[in-house]
């Protein structure tokens, strides 16, 4: 290898270091007057990183703007224990090509002799059959967050002792990814992607005569290739936690299937050794081990033979989302207790808790295998309450009691109360009520601190109470409440519970009638609630409707419908056997039709209705799905966007949904099985109903709003997706106008 930058001078201790915790700085730019006889000062940087290394003392940085240094370097120069010295791309993260690149690879970057030394955020381009780095009789010494390519990967050698490879991509096109051997100890290799590239026959990860190696939690990509080989004396190695694929491009059979052992352990290596939390896939077809010459294709009888891997997994490691999709054994099952563990992945993430897998890791139990955290995960549903979060005509959840003044806002705190926890909640379902409206208007309810969005989740005419479910995303653990009206109102909102990493996860069914007292559906006898009388409703496991489990069932989502009430009242939907509590979920004039969707606690596999009124009503329930400790698909809660508003022109005017029309919106997500929606009738030319369902599917004979002439209406509705795609039916005989804005999905 050509030295050419080869530069240092003897360790100089931390009390010697006259300018120890300052900043050097190389910037070859344009314009940064840089120049290697100067002090490194920001405004006279260094020209070259060659230059800098000369300089620099124990204790300082070296910091290197962007740009390509087309250096051969050999760093001699030491740092202390007390004061290490730093290498630093200016970026926060790699800029690719600081050391070579752009055509100009360089003969390799070399530590050598040298002690305490750091290097982050480098990127580093090697000629081809070059190690891009080499560690060469060294002591503590980090790469952190680096990109090595080109070359041949990393080689560390010569006695090096405490070398550590961490939260960095080596790609290796001719050659072992990582090598460690000739003696060296200590070696760390952890959170990093390591792809060997274009090349059978070499390993991802060789460690040869080099005891105690700590390889964990790496990304290993190594074609019919052996992924991870322990040989010769290196003993009291770990390898935990790492994700192994030594398939062809990732996913096919190996011409020579032998070559592609997922994790090789020779005889003198296996002392001492530790091989656990792996995850290895089978699609190789190679082995899954070879330990001391014996080879295994699965974990079972690995861990069988050599009492190791107990806890490994030979499947796939990379796992499509869907309805029919294998167990992940990537996510949340790592062993957060293995040495060497980052608190973050290669890409600075901390580790998410994904609702959907069970926990089965160490420590939190929901660090993920491998060098990347899974972090874009929904969340999960705690059935709380009903419990009252908000009453301005009590001062419950407001300082005292005080109407909400004409366009004005209500900032609610949700999280730590009620039962809510104070840190992690990513959305809150509550029941909303607006009632003493002054004037006609609509309510918003949105994330704290956003702008108002334009959408709304209750209308009203001055006067009307009325209610309506909504699912809010939650932010600095507060919702608004915001009074589009000219007039004052009163807000109630009773908590109905919320969204988390922890909880259930939905199942949206249906729609499916659970029950209509006129018929009978759900009761013994087509007979009206009586006054002030309750029914319990079995909603587990109960005959003819599909889906719904005999156990296991924490929660349902319903749209309740009063039909024909005799008096004006409220009805409060509440867990069987619970006491009825100070809560409503629907509030009606008599002789009025009026739905709204409910999610509630389910307890003995029921829930229970209480008619708060002095006269009869009847009550009809449609499914929209429900809750269990168990599935494949999480919430997603988004800021209230609209979706659709057929009063909009276009072209020649506006798309008016025809009498007994329908009209489909699509859920721009592959992966979309529910939908939340606020969904809006207006400028009704007849009574009737709307009935959202799955678009193909058959109009069920179910529905989601009822609306009078002329009036405009709002409820919540949970709707299943069929190809992608929601379908809205106007059971009227006249046009009608609607409005509808997403608030959140549900998703594998």
């Amino acid at each position: 290898m050509t030295l050419l930058g080869a530069v240092g001078l003897p360790a100089v201790s931390a009390s010697g270091a006259a300018a120890a915790g300052s900043t050097l700085y190389v910037n070859n730019t344009a314009g940064a007057n840089c120049t290697d006889s100067g002090s490194g000062a920001q405004s006279a940087p260094y020209c070259t990183i060659g230059a800098a290394a000369a300089a620099v003392q124990p204790g300082q940085t070296v910091e290197i703007v962007d740009g390509t240094y087309g250096e051969n370097l050999t760093i001699t120069r030491s740092g202390t224990a007390e004061a290490p010295i730093t290498f630093r791309a200016h970026s926060s993260w790699t800029s690719y090509g600081t050391i070579g690149g752009n055509g100009k690879p360089v003969d390799g970057f070399v530590v050598k002799g040298a002690d305490h030394l750091r290097f982050e955020g480098l990127g580093i381009s090697a000629a081809a059959g070059t190690p891009t780095v080499t560690v060469d009789g060294a002591h503590d010494v980090s790469f952190d967050k680096v990109d090595l390519d080109g070359g041949s990967g990393i080689h560390i050698t010569n006695g090096s002792v405490g070398v550590r490879i961490g939260r960095s991509t080596v790609n290796s096109p001719a050659g072992s990814v990582v090598v460690v051997d000739g003696g060296s100890t200590g070696t760390v290799v952890t959170t990093n992607l390591l792809q060997n590239i274009r090349t059978s026959g070499t390993e991802g990860v060789l460690v040869k005569d080099a005891p105690n190696t700590v390889v964990v939690a790496n990304t290993v990509s190594a074609p019919c290739s052996r992924g991870i080989v322990l040989d010769g004396g290196s003993a009291g190695a770990v390898v935990e936690n790492n994700v192994v694929n030594t398939a062809k491009g990732g996913n096919a059979a190996c011409a020579t299937p032998a070559a592609a052992t997922g994790i090789t352990v020779g005889a003198s290596a296996a002392s001492g050794t530790k091989v656990d939390y792996n995850l290895i896939d089978r699609r190789s077809a190679g082995a899954g081990y070879d330990w001391a010459g014996t080879t295994y294709a699965t974990q079972q009888a690995f861990t069988a033979a050599t009492g190791q891997g107990a806890h490994d997994w030979v499947h796939l490691t990379d796992v499509p989302k869907g309805p029919t999709a294998p167990a992940d054994h990537r996510i949340d099952s790592a062993d957060e207790n293995a040495p060497g563990m980052l608190p973050t992945d290669i890409n600075g993430r901390a580790a998410a808790d994904d609702p959907t897998v069970p926990n089965s890791g160490t420590g939190s139990g929901f660090r993920d295998r491998g060098a990347f955290e899974t972090f874009n995960v929904g969340s999960a549903f705690t059935p709380a309450g009903p419990a009252r979060l908000l009453d301005t005509r009590a001062a419950v959840g407001v300082p005292a009691a005080q109407a909400v003044p004409a366009y004005g806002t209500v900032d609610l705190p949700v999280a730590g109360v009620a039962g809510v926890p104070a840190s992690g909640v990513t959305a809150v379902t509550m029941n909303v009520t607006v009632t003493d409206p002054q004037e006609a208007g609509h309510l918003t309810v949105y994330p704290h601190g956003d702008a108002v969005p334009t959408a709304s989740v209750l209308n009203w005419p001055a006067g009307r109470t009325i209610a309506n479910q909504v699912t809010v995303r939650v932010k600095d653990g507060k919702v608004s409440f915001y009074n589009a009206s000219g007039g004052t109102v009163h807000l109630i909102a009773d908590l109905a519970g919320y969204y988390g990493p922890k909880g259930s996860l939905f199942h949206p069914q249906g729609p499916d009638r659970l029950l209509d007292t006129r018929a009978p559906v759900g009761v013994p006898a087509a007979q009206a609630v009586p006054a002030y009388g309750t029914i319990d409703l079995p909603v587990a496991g109960v005959a003819g409707v599909a889906g719904i489990p005999a156990s296991g069932v924490t929660a349902v989502t319903m749209n309740v419908t009063v039909t024909d009430p005799q008096a004006d009242g409220h009805l409060t939907v509440y867990p069987h056997g619970d006491k009825a509590p100070d809560a409503s979920n629907l509030n009606w004039t008599a002789g009025r039709t009026i739905p709204n969707l409910v999610t509630v606690p389910v307890k003995d596999g029921k829930v229970s209705f209480y008619n708060a009124s002095g006269g009869t009503v009847h009550l009809i329930a449609d499914l929209a799905g429900y809750y269990s400790a168990e599935g494949k698909v999480s919430y997603w809660p988004e800021d209230p966007e609209r979706r659709l508003d057929t009063r909009i022109v276009w072209g020649s005017g506006s798309r008016a949904v025809p009498a007994w029309g329908t009209v489909t919106i699509d859920t721009r997500g592959s992966n979309v099985t529910a939908m939340t929606l606020n969904v809006t009738v207006t400028e009704p030319g007849a009574e009737g109903h709307l009935t959202v369902y799955p678009h193909g599917d058959a109009v069920p004979t179910v529905s989601n709003l009822n609306f009078l002439p002329g009036e405009t209406i709002s409820n919540q509705v949970v709707v299943p997706v069929k190809d992608g795609k929601v379908s809205f039916y106007n059971a009227s005989g006249a046009p009608l106008h609607l409005v509808v804005d997403e608030f959140g999905a549900e998703s594998y």
